[in-house]
């Protein structure tokens, strides 16, 4: 099987045969592994400066950056970041994907309507408007969910070029939802389940993201429908042995080591977690490899890499 064979197969919680799949949200460490910046991290801010070739030029090393990675790291998915974002350039990237891989991986990106956690900037501000002005919250989701909707509808009229989308948006912290429960199923997820429907109807496969303590919204965020939850945090509390024992046969379940463990635990402690989330996730399929986030800025490249070392070694279906 293809990386993307054994990515879907896992999405739809069905028997696998060698390695579980594995991937990265993102990996930003290409600087260090492989001397090139990360896509999303680059300035185009003269993007419409370019000759047609620069553009070709520019898009074809993102592309480059994000199938090496992959290959290196024998990675059965890849989260594309567009940059810049224009219609044009996306599907152009896409098609660049497609012709140096063929469909040996599964391309995901970017499609979440809902707001997320604000940042510190708007903190306030949103916090009063989801009580004194809850309808324009829900209208603002609405019309990023057509846009979107209306994005992945013109993408699929190009082909396969993506196969599914993964839904970004954060709503918790360690502690607990930014939202409350019943605040989050009355303003959150009926947009959430209208656009993971959407996606379905067009034949996309839908994986849905949040960091920390998920437990609160987490029914509400499964009635809404993804194929995939990412990425279980256990810094959050999320224990992946518990939610494989509940929820095995709604969802797949993404991710569950301790990126903490990673970046500051001792070697003993980082390694004990990627087994302990390979001996967890793994009876009874349906679970895709990963970090609890990403590989970030600052994350050790040598802490990933032993990660990975341990799964090519040990995650396997025998």
């Amino acid at each position: 099987m293809t990386g993307r064979e054994r990515f879907i197969r896992a999405l739809r919680r069905e028997k696998i045969e060698g390695h579980v799949p594995t991937f990265e949200l993102v990996f930003y460490l290409t600087m260090e592994k492989i001397g090139k910046v990360h896509p999303e991290h680059r300035n185009y801010a003269q993007w419409h400066q370019m000759s047609t070739k620069e553009k070709e030029a520019h898009l074809q090393d993102m592309a480059f950056c994000y199938t090496e990675i992959a290959r290196l790291y024998h990675h059965s998915a890849i989260f594309v970041h567009p940059n810049p974002g224009d219609f044009a350039s996306v599907v152009r990237l896409l098609e660049i994907l497609r012709e140096q891989t063929g469909e040996e991986y599964y391309l995901t990106m970017h499609g979440d309507p809902t707001m997320g956690i604000p940042t510190g900037e708007d903190m306030l501000e949103r916090s009063v408007r989801l009580y004194e002005e809850p309808e324009g919250i829900v209208r603002e989701q609405e019309q990023e969910r057509e846009r979107m909707a209306d994005f992945a509808a013109r993408l699929r009229a190009r082909g396969n070029l993506i196969d599914g989308f993964t839904l970004c948006s954060d709503y918790c912290f360690n502690v607990n939802p930014f939202y409350p429960p019943a605040m989050f199923e009355a303003l959150v997820a009926p947009t959430l389940e209208k656009m993971i429907r959407q996606y379905h109807e067009m034949g996309y496969y839908v994986i849905k993201h949040t960091d920390g303590n998920l437990l609160p919204i987490l029914e509400a965020i499964l009635q809404c429908g993804p194929d995939g939850l990412h990425s279980l945090d256990p810094q959050g509390g999320v224990d992946l042995r518990v939610l494989k024992e509940r929820y095995q046969n709604r969802v797949t379940l993404i991710g569950n080591v301790n990126c903490g463990l990673l970046q500051t635990g001792t070697q003993e402690e980082a390694d004990a977690d990627v087994r302990r989330a390979l001996r967890d996730g793994m009876p009874g399929y349906g679970y895709i490899f990963s970090t609890s986030n990403c590989v970030y800025t600052g994350l050790p490249l040598e802490r990933y890499e032993r990660m990975n070392r341990i799964w090519w070694e040990e995650g396997i279906y025998r």
